[in-house]
């Protein structure tokens, strides 16, 4: 016993003990650490989808007074066909360009024309033809923002920042549509700092375009030392002197670029790819051309309601992000702006999206068409896997005798588990579309496919809850006086229901996100349509955000990570839905 307590309480024995919790309290730190990492992943995920997502949450809408004559829409108020085929684009392009009488040139009216929607007409054409009286008079017309004026409204595209002044400025007109805007402070220095580095960064690209027609100069007189004849000499050496004078000028302009970035009392050009100066002056806009610390020269955007400068009513504003960067002209934000001080402009929630279908317009994209879509699919996809792969189950574990087909069949089953998903598309688009004429784009089509996708999952799901059922429920049926049929549809199926639909709800999810197998039968269409039955053309939800996606306008980034919400809201009911059956009927045995 002494020996037995001394081999215990050693100092090897303690060295053992303190080693192997040691070791639990690594194991624990690591899954706690993977745990943490995962979270983490998740969270970031989710704050980028989410992130994204808001923009498409709400949409902007640009107010104006309009008198819908019908001299102008060219419409018959007593025709209603007349009325359905009015002018209703030109109407709403001269609405624009009345209200800003002042824009010319044929850039600027296109660009005017992209603060709102392409289908502001249509949508003032369902306004008149819902209510015909409206002809003849002075209405409100809400009519949808373009997507990139809906970006910069949502602050997008960056927002207009009001600098602190330390000192008063003054405006003197130079010209007809040119001012001189001065301080006795340098107020501009931060923008004539972003000037500075753009000359800076500009000069170090002549440097480096210098060193390499140095590097060609070299080259050359090299070639020229190992010329074989006069005419190759010749042609080399002149050919070095017109790279030592590219490399002269560049080094030239180089060194001015750096000297007037360095000066501190410049006065230097705003190109597009600076910060933009405005200011609001006298009900007018102006957008500085020139700037300095303490001087800039602006140029006349939107007219003004009084040119007297002695007493301006003025506010200077600077746009960070600069011109190149955006999708929207220093002019448009102009308009925005002046449309935003009336108060012609508003921000709504966007129920559009949830009742929409697609679009070529992000303004006007949703995604209830999709919707609908994955909606039919499901259906014919549960429809088919359900029974099907109840049945084989059923089958498989109660009724099929254990020889070498059923066994090559069970192996089959797990095997078509873990094939891709790509590949049901190629036997889709192979057999049902190519051999049996099933429907192009149809969910009819898509159910089929997700369906034969789905079965495996469905079938090994079903068997195991039916294995689960104790063979006592058997065995007590059996001496009842029960058939076999009797007893597998009486008593074991009710009562493995529960993980039945269970895994049938899993696979369900499963197919709801798949894409690729979908694609290739041609449900990657873009359709307009609300699908209305199993057989008409549709698309569905995880291939409307692949489309999205691959769009290059930047508003249907946020309404991919939109739809992906939508997408995953789905998925979590789904599943939250098969742990409320596991829960509410599962039976401990």
């Amino acid at each position: 016993m002494n020996e037995l307590s001394a081999l215990h309480g050693s100092d090897a024995s303690k060295r053992r003990l303190r080693k192997r919790r040691a070791a639990e309290t690594r194991l624990k730190m690591y899954g706690i650490g993977a745990i943490v990492i995962a979270g983490l992943a998740l969270v970031t995920l989710m704050w980028s989808v989410v992130g994204n997502a808001r923009y498409a949450l709400s949409e902007s809408y640009i107010t104006l007074p309009l008198t819908l004559s019908a001299e102008e829409l060219g419409v018959d108020p007593s025709d209603p066909q007349s009325i359905r085929r009015g002018d209703y684009e030109n109407f709403v392009r001269d609405a624009f360009r009345d209200r800003f009488d002042y824009v010319s040139g044929r850039t600027p009216r296109r660009e005017l024309g992209d603060l709102y929607s392409n289908a502001a007409g249509f949508d003032l054409r369902d306004m008149v033809v819902e209510n015909p009286a409206l002809i003849g008079q002075t209405v409100d017309v809400r009519m949808l923002a373009s997507d990139v004026a809906d970006l910069y409204i949502k602050g997008d595209y960056g927002t207009l920042q009001t600098p602190d002044l330390s000192s008063p400025l003054r405006f003197t007109a130079t010209g007809e549509d040119t001012v001189l805007v001065e301080a006795t402070q340098p107020v501009f220095a931060d923008v004539f700092a972003d000037v500075q580095n753009d000359l800076l960064a500009l000069a170090e690209r002549r440097w480096r375009e210098a060193a390499r027609q140095e590097l060609g100069r070299i080259e050359f007189l090299r070639r020229a030392d190992i010329a074989e004849t006069t005419e190759e000499r010749t042609a080399a050496i002149e050919e070095a002197a017109r790279r030592e004078a590219a490399r002269d000028a560049l080094q030239e302009e180089a060194d001015d670029l750096r000297d007037r970035a360095m000066a501190s009392d410049g006065f230097e050009e705003l190109t597009e790819d600076n910060e933009s100066l405005l200011f609001r002056l006298n009900g007018g806009w102006l957008k500085a051309t020139m700037v300095g610390p303490d001087v800039a020269e602006a140029t006349i955007i939107a007219p003004l309601d009084s040119r007297d400068l002695n007493n301006p009513d003025y506010e200077m504003l600077v746009q960070p992000v600069p011109e190149s960067a955006r999708k929207f002209s220093d002019d448009q934000i102009v308009w925005i702006e002046e449309l935003r001080n009336q108060g012609a402009v508003e921000q709504v929630f966007n129920w559009r999206f949830f009742t929409a279908s697609d679009s070529r317009d992000a303004e006007r994209a949703g995604i209830w068409g999709a919707a609908v879509g994955s909606f039919w699919t499901m259906l014919v996809t549960f429809l088919l896997a359900f029974p099907i792969g109840t049945l084989a189950a059923i089958y498989l574990e109660e009724f099929a005798p254990r020889n070498r087909f059923t066994d090559f069949v069970e192996v089959n089953i797990n095997n078509l588990a873990a094939v891709p998903s790509i590949v049901f598309g190629l036997l889709g688009l192979a057999v049902f579309l190519g051999f049996f004429g099933v429907p192009r784009s149809a969910p009819i089509a898509g159910g089929i496919v997700l369906a034969l996708m789905t079965l495996p999952t469905i079938i090994i799901a079903s068997r195991a809850a039916i294995r689960a059922v104790p063979p006592s429920i058997r065995d007590a049926a059996l001496g009842l006086g029960a058939s076999n049929l009797q007893t597998a549809f009486h008593h074991v199926l009710p009562l493995a229901m529960p993980g039945i639909l269970t895994g049938t709800i899993i696979g369900m999810a499963q197919a709801l996100g798949e894409t690729a197998p979908l694609i290739l039968i041609g449900m990657v269409a873009f359709i307009v349509d609300v699908p209305t039955s199993v057989t008409d053309p549709a698309t569905v939800l995880p291939v409307q955000v692949f489309r999205w996606s691959d769009f290059p306008e930047r508003a249907f980034e946020a309404r991919t990570a939109a739809a992906i919400c939508v997408l995953l809201a789905f998925l979590v009911l789904m599943n939250a839905f098969a742990v409320f059956l596991r829960k509410r009927f599962e039976r401990r045995w």
